[in-house]
């Protein structure tokens, strides 16, 4: 009887140290979940300091959260800087130089070949005055692919000229983001897919 009592009371005293150990386990797995969670949103918390030295909670977001937003700004961005234009090549010269720190070479050849037809002379030579109309934009967020739609308007001396714009393209993410191309995204093969006259409005210049 005895040694019965003696091997219960191992048996139970085993069984509490074991159910000891595993809910200590519980318990250190479980304190060490909720303290990666305060770190983490800790994280995120940035405090800065106001023109008085008081300081103020700044909250760091995900960038994915936000990045439909800065698609649409780089895509409406670069159109309202390729195709916005006035008859000074000065000024012509700095809108395709900051258009092209947002495309890659698909967009740089449309500027040649632009160039090569004389289309900016012509700018000049007419005294235009281009400037473009955002309608919507289409975009395919898991493929990073774009569809805008816009309308040109071309202002000359002689009449007035509505254009139906089309272009597609696609969109890199870069590494690292700079004052030329601060939401870090290149467009890339972009081509035009559609630029007819939509409206022509002669000018009675008498």
């Amino acid at each position: 009887m005895i040694i019965k009592n003696i091997e219960t009371k191992v048996r139970l005293a085993t069984f509490l140290s074991a159910g000891s150990f595993v809910c200590a386990l519980g318990m250190v797995g479980l304190v060490s979940f909720f303290a990666y969670r305060q770190v983490a949103v800790a994280r995120q918390s940035v405090y800065v300091l106001d023109a008085s030295s008081m300081p103020l909670l700044a909250r760091q977001t995900d960038v994915s959260m936000n990045r439909e937003a800065e698609y649409r700004s780089d895509i409406n961005r670069f159109h309202s800087l390729f195709f916005t234009l006035t008859p000074d090549d000065k000024y012509i010269e700095y809108q395709m130089k900051q258009a092209m720190y947002l495309v890659d070479e698909s967009g740089v050849l449309q500027y040649n070949n632009l160039k090569e037809k004389g289309f900016f002379n012509s700018i000049l030579s007419s005294s235009a005055v281009l400037t473009l109309q955002t309608d919507s934009i289409y975009l395919d967020m898991p493929h990073r692919y774009f569809r805008y739609y816009g309308k040109q308007k071309i202002d000359r001396r002689s009449s007035t000229i509505i254009r139906s714009l089309v272009t597609e393209g696609y969109l890199k993410d870069l590494d690292v983001r700079s004052n030329n191309n601060p939401n870090a995204v290149l467009i890339t093969r972009w081509k035009t897919l559609e630029n007819k006259d939509l409206d022509n409005v002669q000018k009675n210049n008498l």
